[in-house]
């Protein structure tokens, strides 16, 4: 487990430094290299503390693992409860540093002087003659700036020359890149001339399927059909579907007329027949009953 951080006034903080820093003294460095020996005993040591440990732990009783399904966890087993809190307890506290002090200004580096200060007296015209000594000089500067003129003019030139073959390179790039096009729409006019006749061949092949598929079904319809529709107009003639128009008439409106007349004609016949019967019975009963009431006498004459 880690060590709490123990809070203290900064001011007596040995790792703040206080006051000016320039004028700090730096402790020299100490060379703290141990020895072999010495780093081998600490070795030792710190694998014996190792193992005593490890055999503590060892020692020490551990809970048995939990069956399947459940899982161990920690449990506060204190004889006082300790709140857990995920909210840390925090408490403010202030400090004053003294103020910062004004940093004098830098001194100015002056090396430090070696050797001797000597003099000496040079009279005019003892070193050099103007005339003379300024010939090479004048010589160099003429040569010189002749040589970068024509370094410059070459330059020229060569640039030209460079311009002139950019001029040409882009002429012949251009025209290959027009020639690419060309080539290019041609290819592209190439390809949707083959695609069209191609799907022209395609909708001519339909076509002619199509064409073929209706003479077929034509002929098959045709010859299915032949023995077919004398029938079925002889069907719908018997049902009464195709009828002459006189005959309908006649059937309709004249038979009815006149069996409606025959019928009429022959009830009052019957009827006719019927009052004639009925007045001959009554005259035969009339004279059967006169007869049967006359004397015998009357009867034997008769």
């Amino acid at each position: 487990e880690k060590e709490p951080v123990r809070y203290a006034n900064l001011m007596y903080e040995r790792r703040v430094v206080r006051g000016n820093t320039y004028a700090r003294q730096v402790a020299p460095v100490v060379c703290t290299q141990l020895s072999p020996l010495e780093i081998q005993k600490q070795r030792e040591a710190w694998r014996r503390f190792l193992a005593r440990k490890r055999a503590k732990e060892q020692m020490q009783p551990r809970t048995p693992e939990p069956v399947e399904g459940r899982e161990h966890i920690h449990v506060q087993t204190e004889r006082y409860l300790e709140e857990i809190s995920d909210q840390i307890i925090e408490v403010d506290t202030e400090c004053q540093t003294d103020a910062f002090l004004d940093r004098p200004p830098t001194p100015l580096f002056i090396p430090a002087k070696t050797g001797k200060d000597v003099a000496t007296q040079i009279e005019e015209g003892e070193l050099f003659d103007f005339d003379i000594e300024v010939k090479p000089i004048l010589e160099v500067l003429i040569g010189k700036t002749v040589e970068q003129a024509l370094l410059e003019v070459m330059e020229e030139e060569e640039l030209a020359q460079l311009w002139a073959h950019q001029r040409a390179y882009a002429e012949l790039r251009n025209a290959e890149l027009a020639e690419v096009q060309r080539l290019e729409e041609q290819d592209r006019r190439y390809r949707e001339e083959k695609e069209r006749r191609k799907l022209q061949h395609m909708q001519l092949l339909q076509k002619q399927k199509e064409t073929a598929e209706k003479i077929a079904a034509q002929a098959f319809a045709r010859h299915y059909l032949a023995d077919l529709i004398p029938s079925v107009f002889n069907n719908l003639r018997e049902s009464g579907f195709f009828y002459d128009p006189i005959e309908r008439d006649i059937e309709t409106e004249f038979l009815p007329w006149l069996m409606t007349g025959v019928e009429e004609t022959l009830e009052r016949k019957v009827l006719a027949r019927t009052v004639l019967d009925s007045l001959i019975r009554t005259v035969v009963e009339n004279r059967l009953d006169a007869f049967s009431h006359q004397p015998l006498s009357d009867q034997t004459e008769a």
